[in-house]
């Protein structure tokens, strides 16, 4: 496929590599976020051929089409294969408005090229030519890393592993392929691509997992993705932050975020997105929780 991936750069001419240190805001703000805002985007280097570029457009319709009954789907027409997800705490009314506002997007990052993925905060689209060179399951595409790094003293490695597992078990016995969830003070989320079978979910999503100790470390949070499945968690130690920390209190992380780019890809205010939805996500089922 035809995406960013960090350690593979043959789709490319050349990437740059970008750490951008930004404010995470309170995470009471995130139900006012658009899911449609663009995270990162990935494109080949190979145009698109009659009589492809022609079938192209029709492909796409359908899958916007069917992003308003289900929040996946996967199909290949004339020659093309297209995958969309949406996240899996949104509704079918969400999914469509965010898939739909893919395929002119699509146009704008990439053209007329013979694969391409976008991903957006809150659902992706791909394409690729039957045929194209495929990217394993398991493949890193994209990671955020906390710069705030947890001391163990607290217990957080065992902390976090439990969580993974809660990830590991919620995604192949929840049916949706979708988990999130808490342990204490740690938030979880997980997902995987909606034709993967159980086994190989959970497969991924203990990948991604392993991808997060290597890659984030110690880091008070991270977001893993790979080509079939992603990962998110934030630890809290002191308590969710509020906007009504004073300065210096911690009320505010700042997230490095590291991903690799094409030249002239994707502005860095996009990449606060993620970590901001998945803390809807959390408080969403925290308050769940409290009413019942």
């Amino acid at each position: 496929m035809s995406f960013i991936p960090i350690s593979q750069m043959g789709m490319f001419p050349f990437l740059i590599l970008l750490t951008v240190s930004v404010p995470l805001l309170d995470p009471t703000l995130a139900s006012a976020l658009d899911t449609t805002n663009l995270v990162y985007k990935g494109c080949a280097d190979q145009k698109l051929q009659d009589p492809y570029s022609q079938n192209l457009k029709p492909l796409l319709d359908s899958l916007v089409a069917e992003s308003g009954q289900k929040g996946f789907a996967a199909t290949t027409q004339s020659g093309i294969t297209g995958v969309y997800q949406c996240r899996g705490d949104l509704t079918n009314s969400d999914c469509y408005n965010c898939v739909s506002k893919i395929p002119s997007m699509l146009d704008k990052l990439c053209g007329d090229v013979a694969a391409a993925r976008v991903q957006l905060s809150g659902c992706y689209l791909r394409y690729e030519v039957v045929g194209f060179k495929q990217v394993p399951q398991t493949q890193l595409l994209y990671k955020v890393c906390g710069s705030k790094k947890v001391s163990d003293g607290g217990g957080f490695e065992a902390r976090r592993d439990s969580a993974f597992e809660m990830v590991e078990n919620g995604v192949q016995g929840s049916g949706s392929l979708f988990y999130t969830g808490s342990y204490q003070s740690l938030y979880v989320l997980g997902q995987c691509e909606g034709d993967l079978g159980n086994g190989d979910c959970g497969g991924c999503i203990k990948s991604a997992e392993e991808q997060a100790k290597v890659q984030c470390g110690d880091s008070i949070s991270a977001q893993i993705y790979l080509q079939n499945c992603y990962i998110s968690y934030s630890f809290y130690p002191n308590g969710v932050p509020t906007m009504s920390s004073s300065p210096g209190s911690g009320g505010h992380q700042h997230i490095e975020r590291t991903v690799a780019l094409a030249v002239g890809g994707v502005a860095a205010v996009g990449f606060l997105i993620v970590c901001l939805l998945f803390l809807k996500s959390v408080l969403k089922k925290r308050g769940g929780k409290r009413r019942g």
